[in-house]
């Protein structure tokens, strides 16, 4: 099954909670696969914070595309691809689909933001997009695809931006009528109260994503009780790699020596194995035989 279909198949699936993560380059998606994850998250954030570039569309589409594209060269799960406002209009938004669809990627979401976007967390910067102006960027997605599979996500940022439940519902609404296949409700609360408000006043099936960054006590079966379909653990693991790539560096600078980090590191081997090594040898080793012969 191809990952496109495997997202769909997912997403139909009653009451198993889909669980993407983070990943800003091929290694990250590999580690995402081997620990057992549903998808990747090809986040923005990450792969911004990859360039050491603020992540408020600095980057160009380019740049987003080629590290998804990376990624799902290197991993059978669903790509899930951040693309933030769309890039532009949507003119920009038809060619992204046409773009990502043929790269493999399974599902891109984009949030109703005015472009270009501040990331969600900066307060005093979140400007949204008229609602109408937002669901026809969704229609022109929906409309450009061609594989029906391909999932096309509308991230909800009005309660991000300071609205009401009331707003944040009537956008929802507009974004599904136009054709958005899965809702993304964003917060920033400090809890999932108010994701669990938006749940409870969500009367649709069609299904809901949440990215619980600020709220982490959020669990699987609280997810399962209030009808979310998607998780998403958006950036996690960069944040742990920068710890640990911290500690190991201030560890090694004070001491002078490889051995006081030799416990912090990875074998060799576990990154041949990443890198597929030993089966690029033992493709060489079939092909050497066949020449002998």
């Amino acid at each position: 099954m191809n990952p496109r279909k495997r997202l769909r198949t997912m997403i139909e699936q009653p009451d198993h909670i889909i669980q993407a993560v983070g990943a800003h380059n091929a290694l990250g998606a590999k580690l995402v696969e081997q620990n057992g994850f549903d998808a990747v998250w090809a986040s923005g954030f990450e792969i911004s914070t990859a360039h050491a570039k603020p992540d408020a569309n600095i980057l160009t589409m380019f740049e987003f595309l080629e590290a998804a594209r990376q990624m799902a060269d290197a991993t059978h799960l669903p790509i899930i691809a951040d693309c933030d406002t769309g890039f532009g209009n949507v003119n920009n938004v038809i060619r992204m689909v046409r773009d990502y669809e043929k790269a493999g990627i399974a599902a891109v979401c984009i949030e109703d933001k005015v472009f270009p976007k501040m990331n969600s967390f900066i307060p005093g910067y979140q400007s949204l997009a008229p609602k109408d102006e937002f669901a026809a960027k969704i229609r022109a997605a929906k409309d450009t695809q061609h594989d029906p599979d391909f999932v096309v996500i509308a991230r909800v940022e009005s309660l991000i931006a300071g609205h009401g439940m009331e707003e944040t519902l009537a956008r929802a609404s507009a974004y599904e009528e136009a054709g958005a296949d899965l809702i993304l409700i964003h917060s920033k609360q400090k809890d999932p109260r108010e994701i669990f408000e938006f749940c409870r006043h969500w009367n649709s099936n069609t299904p809901l994503v949440i990215v619980p960054t600020t709220y982490p006590s959020i669990t699987l079966p609280e997810m399962v009780e209030h009808n979310i379909k998607v998780v998403i653990y958006a950036n996690q693991a960069l944040r742990a790699a920068v710890k640990a790539m911290n500690h190991v560096l201030s560890l090694l600078k004070s001491s002078g020596s490889l051995l006081a980090i030799q416990d912090d590191l990875s074998p060799m081997d576990q990154l041949f194995e990443i890198q597929g090594m030993k089966e690029m040898i033992q493709q060489e080793e079939r092909y050497r035989k066949q020449e002998v012969r």
